[in-house]
């Protein structure tokens, strides 16, 4: 069964679609929306898609000037975001049975606050941002982290992607300038454990 909503805005469409697969009923959500130059559809990842969604990612991190620091394979990605124990969500954005951004997603917990969503990385192409991508992508874990119940939905941008920075508070966000991020890679964690 196909269902069609109609939104305020004619061009936004949301699609619900029920259908079957051998072990279970699945609810699928997409969203198509047509501008004047394109047509592109926001829906939830698939395995299939993690190959294209690898290729965003090592997109950001050249743009991010770290080309070599990306280690996560395809494989990794199906097993991480498929596999028994789901450690993020994904959602893409298509053009012509493209992906062409993406946006993942996972849980966090916050002491003070209670349940968290974490955007790990918000991508566009380079070559479609600037078409309204973005703003669709993060529509979908805005809409993702309330229907979780989430109390806040976080993310990091570098300090010199002022584009990044002013679009996420055109979109309410709140830039936080005097907190530092704090990681220990892996190597900083094989040095710890090898000092306890």
């Amino acid at each position: 069964m196909v269902v069609f909503y109609l939104s305020t805005n004619i061009d936004n469409f949301v699609i619900l679609q029920r259908f079957r697969n051998i072990k279970s009923l699945k609810r699928v959500t997409l969203q198509i929306i047509r501008t004047k130059k394109m047509e592109y559809l926001i829906r939830e990842a698939t395995q299939e898609d993690m190959a294209q969604v690898l290729d965003l990612i090592r997109e950001l991190a050249l743009f991010e000037k770290e080309p070599e620091a990306v280690e996560v394979t395809v494989e990794d990605l199906i097993l991480d975001g498929f596999g028994d124990y789901k450690l993020f969500h994904c959602f893409v954005a298509e053009v012509n049975n493209g992906i062409v951004g993406t946006a993942l997603v996972y849980n966090r917990y916050s002491t003070w606050k209670g349940p968290v969503l974490h955007l790990e990385d918000l991508i566009v192409t380079k070559k479609m941002r600037g078409t309204g991508l973005g703003t669709s992508l993060l529509d979908e874990v805005v809409k993702y982290g309330h229907k979780q119940g989430v109390k806040r939905i976080c993310w990091e941008v570098l300090d010199w992607n002022e584009p990044a920075i002013k679009f996420y508070q055109s979109k309410g966000a709140d830039v936080k300038r005097d907190w530092d991020v704090v990681h220990l890679n892996e190597k900083g964690i094989e040095n710890y454990i090898a000092n306890l």
